[in-house]
């Protein structure tokens, strides 16, 4: 059974980007996207400051990010990269099936990237996604992809320490369908 500890915390800053984020667009009727927590079961809890230092995953969960915007279903996963290459076991297999679900009932399926060495955000859209799965799976390739591969169109521009505008990358992901 998978477990957790305080290493659940990385990621934690962005997370807050995206939140901050989600927030103003909600107040822009832009986007209605919420955070769905991951279920987990405490197993030992510090009892000065009531922080939970170990638990374990009840089940499997989906994404991180749920919503709609602009009419369009949207679900994504926040992921942080520290090098050019992102390695594949970072996005777990539940993951994809949720996504590819998703995308199978006319919704929008993306990872957002933070290449933090870089300072860069990058949307990364399901259908590429997956091409880098299949060439593992085909071709044998190495389990990561390199920052170099990225298509620019999709990098997401950002407010200062503020804001990350993935609505952007939706939208050209969008055109890009039709």
């Amino acid at each position: 059974m998978a477990t957790w500890n305080s290493r659940g915390l990385r990621g934690s800053a962005f997370e807050e980007l995206i939140n901050a984020t989600n927030d103003v667009y909600i107040e822009k009727g832009l986007a209605l996207v919420q955070k769905i927590p991951t279920p987990i079961t405490p197993i030992d809890i510090d009892k000065a400051t009531r922080h939970i230092t170990l638990a374990y995953f009840e089940k499997d969960s989906t994404v991180d990010y749920i919503g709609v915007a602009q009419s369009v279903p949207i679900c994504f996963d926040a992921k942080e990269c520290h090098k050019d290459t992102f390695p594949m076991q970072n996005i777990h297999e539940h993951q994809l099936k949720f996504m590819e679900r998703f995308e199978k009932q006319g919704g929008i399926s993306f990872l957002l990237i933070y290449f933090t060495m870089r300072n860069e955000f990058y949307y990364l859209p399901y259908r590429v996604l997956a091409e880098y799965v299949e060439r593992i799976t085909r071709d044998g390739h190495p389990k990561n992809f390199k920052y170099d591969e990225l298509d620019p169109r999709y990098f997401v521009h950002s407010e200062g320490a503020a804001l990350v505008h993935y609505l952007e990358a939706v939208n050209t992901d969008l055109m890009e369908r039709e």
